[in-house]
């Protein structure tokens, strides 16, 4: 659906990234992993098509991203950044309604699918709230719900990038909020996912990435990706990788 080939972003004098290539599948969530700088944030850019790569290329549905006009590209494709900024006082439906801006859906159908994806990140009570009177995290789940509603009700062919949807989140929310992203993904849609909770990745991930120093250390599933050598090359830090005793995924456990 979505794939990166050959990735290379260059800032000036600096690479902030190099030989990076990834696939995004039907039914997947894939996680992107690396500590502070890595480049993942970088990477989210030039799959969404923020940055244009200096050697590399992405394509979407088999055909080149910059191939795709705005519009239809926005149908398709949802974007999620680490931070969104919104400074005027918008009640909260009518802030998920601007993902339904390129669609022509109508007002009825409109509002029925702001609802869903108001319930589908735990916000429907903030429905008539004001923006600007939201926490940094009820924010973070209207701007979730925002980017569910652009491609609602997910299936082939959407494609939802996600930049670090759980670092406001509460524990609860920020279970809720993966859950959410791994119901889109069993409609058919395909998600990437920057994360820096180990445990979530091993829980709600098909595949993950490990970035270090803007280069690819490691890619692959849960289980080849989430090892002891790995994670300390990577992150300096020196762990356990036991099984989780329920649900038999990786089990990071820092020494």
């Amino acid at each position: 659906m979505l794939v990166g080939s050959d990735l290379t972003v260059r800032r000036g004098a600096i690479t902030a990234l190099q030989g990076v290539s990834l696939k995004l599948r039907p039914g997947q969530v894939f996680g992107v992993l690396g500590p502070n700088g890595a480049g993942k944030s970088t990477l989210l850019a030039a799959l969404s098509g923020e940055l244009t790569p200096s050697a590399g290329d992405v394509s979407l549905q088999g055909r080149a991203l910059g191939d795709w006009s705005g519009v239809d590209r926005a149908r398709c494709l949802a974007v999620l950044p680490q931070s969104s900024t919104l400074s005027f006082a918008f009640r909260v439906a009518d802030v998920v309604a601007m993902g339904r801006l390129p669609h022509r859906t109508g007002r009825q159908a409109d509002a029925a699918i702001v609802a869903a994806a108001l319930a589908a990140a735990d916000a429907q009570h903030l429905a008539a709230r004001s923006y600007l009177k939201l926490s940094g995290g009820e924010r973070q789940r209207v701007h979730l719900a925002r980017v569910l509603a652009q491609l609602w009700p997910g299936g082939v062919g959407r494609v939802l990038l996600l930049d670090e949807p759980t670092s406001m989140l509460d524990p609860a929310h920020q279970h809720s909020i993966l859950q959410a992203v791994r119901s889109f993904a069993a409609q058919g849609g395909a998600a990437l996912v920057i994360l820096h909770d180990l445990n979530l990745a091993a829980r709600y991930c098909d595949r993950l990435l490990l970035l270090k120093n803007g280069c690819p250390h490691a890619e692959g599933s849960v289980d080849e990706v989430l090892r002891a050598e790995p994670l300390q090359a990577v992150f300096g830090l020196d762990v356990l990788v036991q099984r989780h005793p329920e649900r038999g995924h990786p089990l990071i456990i820092a020494r």
